[in-house]
């Protein structure tokens, strides 16, 4: 994560979205972060930590008339505030973390969007929602890093949550080797069975990312551990 925070800073990004597993879940729809500020503690570190970063509100709704354009499914959300401008949105741990790396602690913090994706959607549909994101980076006059937080399967130990499946290694030994291999595109046909078995977080916000990259960018795989039940995965991107 350090590493990521170093070429994160290194590419001097004006916002950064966040495709997150953990925030708000919207049946058969993208939900898009809307609210003007985003903030979250994490209590359960040795050292609590907290943030709160400004929106890119401008950059969250240019997504959302992109992703309506596209036909995917998608809605706005806030949190509290009757006015979406003035409301603050609580961080979940998957958007907190990566950003406590890359661009919240930064003086100013690095505007943020939020997307989460949509588990009841196909596959195709988030491919294209990475495509929309993608055209409304272009649209704007932003130069903006694109986060796909996630971790992979969730099965890797009986005395975890969800019980242990041999799919949970399966499906992080095929993610693994495809990023190794800087095949992104080979994420999205993995088996949806697969996926299900070994209780991934990760498939979905991958498809997003590989519907945004395209075939122009190289994955270099920085890191893979499962520290506990679930497995964890860095790796950058650079055009190629």
């Amino acid at each position: 994560m350090a590493e990521l925070g170093a070429r994160f800073y290194a590419a001097r990004p004006d916002s950064v979205i966040v495709l997150t597993p953990h925030n708000v879940h919207v049946e058969r729809h993208l939900a898009v972060v809307t609210s003007a500020t985003l903030a979250g503690t994490l209590e359960e570190s040795v050292v609590p930590i907290q943030l709160r970063v400004p929106a890119d509100r401008e950059l969250a709704l240019g997504i959302l008339d992109r992703l309506s354009a596209a036909l995917v499914p998608a809605v706005g959300v806030s949190f509290g505030g009757n006015v979406p401008a003035e409301a603050v949105m609580p961080m979940d741990w998957a958007v907190l973390i990566p950003l406590w790396f890359m661009g919240g602690r930064a003086s100013p913090p690095v505007p943020t969007v939020v997307v989460a994706p949509a588990r009841d959607l196909p596959p195709q549909e988030h491919l294209r929602a990475g495509q929309a994101i993608l055209a409304a980076i272009q649209a704007s006059d932003r130069r903006v890093a694109l986060i796909a937080s996630c971790d992979h399967g969730h099965a890797h130990r009986a005395d975890g949550p969800y019980g242990f499946h041999p799919a949970a290694a399966e499906f992080d030994r095929q993610v693994v080797e495809r990023l190794r291999d800087g095949d992104l595109a080979g994420v999205a046909t993995l088996d949806e069975t697969l996926v299900a078995d070994a209780k991934a977080d990760s498939w979905w916000q991958m498809l997003i990312l590989h519907g945004a990259l395209g075939d122009g960018w190289r994955a270099h795989l920085l890191s893979y551990e499962v520290p506990t039940y679930f497995g964890m995965l860095c790796a950058a991107f650079s055009p190629s």
